[in-house]
């Protein structure tokens, strides 16, 4: 005997939890905002890690699928001074322990892993309702209905599941990144090319950086942070996109143009990402038929976890779902025993790595991590 699980959200996390209880002859149903896999940009590369993120690609059954998106080369990591000089330049050591992959692409092999109308797109969930004995309704934007005996938020920062379980809220942890891309780096944008090299770029100083992958297609991403209230960026007309890079470039007076470049030429319109929060412990009782994973669960200031973590969220409920069979309850119980603690940890972390990245000691306590070293200077 099973039970059909119900996921909000198509992200990595649902995606695959969707796999990994589809493995085991599991029926699960993944309802989507979006209305087809292309509406939107994926976002840019993710490193997927030996403990968690391929841990969980191979409890999904697509471990070996996955190496073959691996993008070669990219767990370069190069760390320069605002004059452009270089502190650290580490090659990609060829060990595979955190190959960089694009998410659309990874994403897109979840999909392809999944039976057809396993996902349903165009349902944006507006809201959730319980029933009793641990059955929940949830209601989308056209106004269709579904009730579900395992209901599982997988619905990002923001969700609508959340509030079945807890009263807790992100909340903006007083930084924001700012994203731009040069396309055909190397040709139309060679110096900043040549600054991020063949890998991660990072530029740091107390309270901003700028943070850069080189992708595929020669294509350079950058993740501008600054340490602003949100009045800050408020001020900032992100509709004109030659005045938004110069200002956010003003905050860098004085860098390398190679660096500055990576804001002032990008090659579309800049997009704030103000980065948000839940509580470091946050965690909640025990509420029959519904669970969360991912953002939904354990928002934290990124680290370069958050993908790796909601996959390795999502695999951990699909085994405890097929470890009991018919006891939906004993399969939530088991896997937010482990999940709590787990979030706690990674979100102190999360929190140690920003103040690497933009504390009063930066760079030299990011190249002292990257290199063992405690005292880099």
């Amino acid at each position: 005997m099973t039970t059909d699980v119900t996921i909000i959200g198509a992200g990595l996390g649902g995606l695959t939890l969707a796999r990994v209880v589809h493995v085991h002859g599991v029926p699960a149903t993944v309802y989507e905002a979006e209305t087809a896999p292309t509406a939107r940009a994926q976002g840019g590369m993710l490193d997927i890690h030996e403990h968690n993120g391929q841990v969980a690609l191979r409890a999904a059954g697509l471990l070996d699928a996955f190496r073959g998106l691996v993008l070669e080369g990219r767990q370069a990591i190069r760390v320069l001074d605002r004059d452009g000089s270089v502190l650290l330049d580490r090659p990609d050591d060829g060990t595979a322990g955190r190959p960089e992959v694009q998410r659309g692409e990874l994403r897109r092999l979840l999909l392809d892993s999944l039976p057809a109308g396993t996902v349903r797109w165009g349902h944006k969930a507006v809201g959730v309702r319980a029933l009793g004995d641990s059955r929940h309704e949830v209601t989308f934007a056209d106004g269709s209905t579904v009730v579900t005996g395992l209901l599982v938020g997988a619905d990002g920062a923001w969700s609508r599941v959340r509030p079945l379980l807890s009263d807790a809220v992100p909340e903006y942890i007083g930084r924001s990144f700012v994203e731009t891309w040069l396309y055909d780096g190397d040709t139309r944008h060679p110096a900043a090319a040549k600054a991020v090299g063949g890998g991660s770029l990072f530029a740091l100083a107390p309270g901003k950086g700028i943070q850069a992958h080189r992708e595929s297609g020669g294509t350079l991403h950058t993740y501008v942070a600054l340490s602003r209230a949100r009045a800050w960026f408020d001020g900032i007309d992100l509709s004109d996109p030659a005045a938004a890079g110069a200002r956010i470039a003003e905050e860098f007076d004085g860098w390398a143009p190679e660096l500055t470049a990576l804001i002032t030429e990008s090659d579309t319109a800049p997009v704030l990402r103000p980065l948000h929060a839940l509580p470091v412990d946050h965690r909640w009782d025990r509420v029959p038929g519904v669970t969360l994973l991912g953002d939904a669960a354990h928002l934290s200031a990124p680290n370069g976890e958050g993908a790796n973590l909601a996959m390795y969220d999502g695999a951990e409920l699909g085994r405890a779902v097929a470890a009991h069979p018919g006891d939906v309850e004993a399969a939530l119980t088991a896997y937010e025993r482990d999940l709590f603690p787990r979030s706690a940890t990674e979100a102190i972390e999360g929190e140690q790595l920003h103040e690497l990245l933009f504390g009063d000691d930066t760079p030299h306590g990011l190249i002292g991590m990257f290199t063992g070293n405690a005292s880099p200077r």
